[in-house]
């Protein structure tokens, strides 16, 4: 090499490293909710953060970039009502499209932004996972065609759930979701489970994880949890974290159980985001946003690649009043595999879990169950319907023993179908077992 470029070379690498430039911007404008400051580069989704406007100081005030407006950025609070003054300096930290991830998860109890929540130590994570998921082309994706053991008779029996589906929980308030999910949570026969707890009561998000997190289940089970107190952002936020959670343990070759408590806060939280956005509020005031928000989170669920695994889910979707025509509801009904309906009245009746047969189907029941099975659940179903629907007929007197064969199978099976359907929390009922009674209540000696 010339001495002369040598030389030049060896003074250039002894000069001092010269400072990466950050971009920021200052606060011009906050409402409480959302704050505007001046346009720098940054992505919708990146995480800021906002220090003191006089000491320049670093505050636990976060916000993630939400849309731009006028040659401004805008920004949703992950604390409503923080004290920020004018002027105050907006910060990026974070890209935002990205999950840590890693087998140390299984155990743990994460926030939004993976934080522990169970007083440990953060886990050591060493993979990244987007946090908006992979696309995957769908005809590559493995079938639905093998059954997954929940514990729950009635769901095993009557509503077989095959590896990979999709399906919601229908539920009005008070009625018994909270238990059914912290017992499939216990007796699926998943490799790994991961509940996402978005926008419950702080109370039943320790009560769940007191009753899931014991020592049988402990290595398999992942929780993310953002109580109803937390912003609208960490909500959704909360909700993709699981989902890439589960998409991770499917792309190692794991058997995932997802279960969204509930998805309906999930919508509600877009639906504050978009009205702070201006979007024109629609049927029950949600937003275009929230209708395409579902099925994006839905469709990263299901079964994986060749070579991988598969994800089943649950999720769960309140039935404000009582009302499945509420647009979450027939939204996520349209694009999900299965739904089951618990029901107020079965709950009156101390009948758990409270699942509406007649209002409950499972779309891929008929790939994943036998002939014997599929034709004895069958006749199961008419059964409940036929009672349910002539039960007050009857009580009035109106109807006489011998002018409907089923109807009469109905009434004398009727105390063994209660028996059949009630379970206790504690109690698991695997796959063979949940066939095997059926068979026996619907056979020919019923």
């Amino acid at each position: 090499m010339n001495p002369v470029v040598a030389s030049l070379c060896r003074d250039l690498a002894a000069l001092p490293a010269r400072p990466t430039l950050r971009a920021s911007g200052r606060v011009v404008r906050y409402d409480g909710q959302v704050v505007e400051c001046d346009g720098f580069p940054v992505s919708v989704g990146a995480i800021c953060a906002i220090d003191d406007a006089e000491t320049g100081a670093s505050a636990p005030i976060l916000g993630e970039v939400i849309g731009f407006a006028e040659g401004r950025n805008l920004l949703y609070l992950d604390s409503p009502g923080a004290r920020i003054e004018a002027g105050a300096r907006v910060r990026p930290i974070d890209d935002g499209r990205h999950a840590a991830v890693g087998p140390t998860l299984l155990g743990r109890v994460i926030d939004a932004g993976g934080a522990p929540l169970d007083g440990l130590p953060p886990p050591q994570l060493d993979t990244l996972w987007p946090l908006a998921g992979r696309v995957m082309n769908p005809l590559e994706r493995q079938p639905v065609d093998r059954p997954l053991d929940v514990g729950v008779r009635v769901i095993n029996s009557m509503l077989t759930v095959g590896r990979g589906q999709r399906l919601g929980i229908i539920a009005g308030s008070g009625v018994g979701k909270s238990v059914l999910i912290e017992m499939m949570t216990r007796f699926t026969e998943a490799e790994v489970i991961v509940v996402g707890l978005i926008g419950e009561r702080a109370r039943e998000v320790g009560a769940f994880v007191r009753a899931v997190l014991s020592p049988e289940t402990r290595d398999r089970v992942c929780v993310v949890a953002v109580p109803a107190d937390r912003s609208p952002l960490l909500r959704i936020r909360g909700a993709n974290r699981a989902t890439a959670i589960a998409e991770y343990f499917r792309a190692q070759g794991r058997e995932v159980l997802l279960i969204m408590d509930s998805l309906t806060r999930v919508a509600h939280a877009r639906r504050e985001i978009g009205l702070a956005l201006g979007e024109q509020p629609t049927s029950k005031g949600y937003p275009p946003s929230v209708i395409s928000l579902i099925p994006t989170l839905i469709e990263r669920t299901g079964p994986g690649l060749p070579g991988e695994g598969s994800i089943t889910a649950f999720y769960t979707v309140l039935a404000d009043g009582d009302d499945t025509n509420d647009p979450v509801v027939d939204t996520a009904r349209a694009i999900l595999d299965g739904h089951l309906v618990l029901s107020r009245a079965q709950t009156q009746l101390g009948i758990y879990p409270a699942i509406d047969i007649p209002q409950s189907v499972s779309r891929v029941m008929s790939d994943v169950a036998g002939a014997d099975h599929a034709q004895a659940a069958l006749r199961l179903r008419r059964y409940v319907s036929l009672y349910q629907e002539n039960r007050d007929l009857m009580l009035m007197g109106g109807y006489a023993p011998g002018q409907d064969g089923d109807l009469d199978m109905a009434v004398a099976l009727w105390p063994r179908i209660l028996q059949f359907v009630r379970q206790q929390p504690d109690e698991r009922a695997d796959f063979g077992q949940s066939i095997a009674a059926l068979l026996a209540l619907t056979g020919p000696g019923a």
